[in-house]
């Protein structure tokens, strides 16, 4: 039976916790009071928290009998992450909390696939969230006073955030129906590319397409890890620009990672991979001065990629390519990577790219299944585009 995970520091907001956990129960959900607390619990619990802290990777030593609450409440929240991936009858999570404990439970939450409904009740919830946040979709829920104890205005708070979860408990979206989904990565420079592949695609998938910003690559593959993705086009992977030379905009390390875990039928290229972005000119790190920079708005300026930057960040995407098994199909456009690039724009590079395709191909450990193709055409070419739409339902069928 699936149940709704109740958790909090069963230590300092015992009161509220198992307040919370009568709601939710009143409302009609199964309950499950998990503590997170690092002292002992001041209310009954169903999982105490010796429990969350074994599943940390260096035992629960790590986590519980320290001196350092910092280090606790992070040891706290890589272990309940641990404990959450653990179980498999999740209905639902609700969370309370001040600071650890919002940082706790959240650690959790984002381990949870997409959809699966999380709210969490927080002190912190009306200022910045995406510490928190991330690329999950976590309901924030405002406690508006400090819980320390119960009062008029925290029950009613508390009383609401049960009825939202059991009902989302109770009734949880359906699985979809219809066109299997597909992730694609787009910019603005890639954008005639991306718009082409979907409208050749789009009769028979469910295409969304994610701007490349960081968080837009982190959502395409937390989506492809949760199972909601049938394969990606990821034409689009300039993120990888700003991770490894200090832009604004960057992928994480585990960029490429869930391709690798899911082997998904994948088709990737190099789009926008001749930019670096970062905001104001004022912003730019002093020792970019003098580079070559494009105004892309008032308040973003893209940076274009020297012949040495260009090979380490295609021996970076080659290298995580090459650790995937499923069918990889990488496509370079010869001609030039993005709007920018290109005869007459002010990034055409033909050495720095040429830089970038060789570094890709050295590193990438061509197989059967994963494949780079050199096509003497421009990214924004549409014969581009249909050939990367052809990769795809190619490897697609098999």
């Amino acid at each position: 039976m699936k149940r709704i995970y109740v958790v909090g520091t069963a230590d300092t907001k015992g009161e509220e916790l198992a307040f919370l956990a009568d709601a939710v129960a009143a409302a009609g959900g199964a309950v499950v009071r998990v503590d997170i607390g690092t002292r002992g619990a001041t209310v009954p619990v169903d999982i105490p928290a010796s429990e969350i802290a074994a599943h940390h990777p260096k035992g629960a030593h790590a986590v519980l009998g320290l001196d350092d609450r910092g280090a606790a409440v992070a040891g706290m929240g890589v272990a309940f992450a641990g404990f959450i991936r653990s179980r498999d009858d999740i209905a639902g999570v609700i969370g309370i909390g001040g600071g650890g404990g919002t940082s706790i439970v959240t650690a959790g939450m984002r381990a949870l696939p997409l959809g699966l409904p999380k709210l969490m009740i927080s002190t912190l919830a009306s200022g910045d969230t995406a510490p928190y946040v991330d690329v999950s979709d976590i309901i924030m829920m405002p406690s508006v006073t400090d819980m320390a104890g119960l009062n008029r205005l925290s029950r009613a708070v508390l009383h609401n955030a049960a009825q939202a979860i059991a009902g989302m408990a109770a009734k949880p979206a359906p699985i979809a129906a219809g066109k299997p989904a597909l992730g694609l990565t787009m910019f603005g420079v890639t954008t005639p590319c991306v718009t082409a592949i979907v409208e050749r695609l789009r009769a028979d998938y469910d295409c969304m397409v994610f701007h490349a910003t960081g968080t837009g690559g982190r959502s395409m593959e937390k989506l492809a890890d949760s199972g909601l993705l049938a394969g990606v086009l990821d034409i689009t992977t300039t993120e990888v620009c700003d991770l490894l030379l200090g832009g604004v905009l960057p992928a994480t390390e585990d960029r490429f990672g869930a391709i690798a875990r899911t082997k998904l039928p994948y088709v990737g290229s190099v789009g926008a991979l001749d930019m670096v972005n970062f905001w104001a000119p004022p912003t730019i790190p002093e020792k970019y001065r003098g580079r070559l920079f494009y105004e892309h708005n008032p308040n973003v300026t893209l940076m274009r990629t020297t012949a040495d930057e260009c090979r380490r960040i295609g021996e970076w995407i080659g290298g995580r390519l090459a650790r995937c098994d499923g069918p990889i199909r990488f496509l370079i456009p010869e001609m030039g990577v993005s709007a920018l690039d290109i005869e007459g724009g002010a990034f055409f590079d033909a050495e720095a790219d040429a830089a970038l395709f060789d570094a890709i191909e050295r590193t990438i450990e061509p197989t059967k299944d994963r494949t780079v193709t050199r096509l003497p055409l421009h990214i924004n070419d549409p014969a581009f585009a249909t050939a990367a739409a052809e990769a795809f339902l190619d490897i697609a069928k098999k």
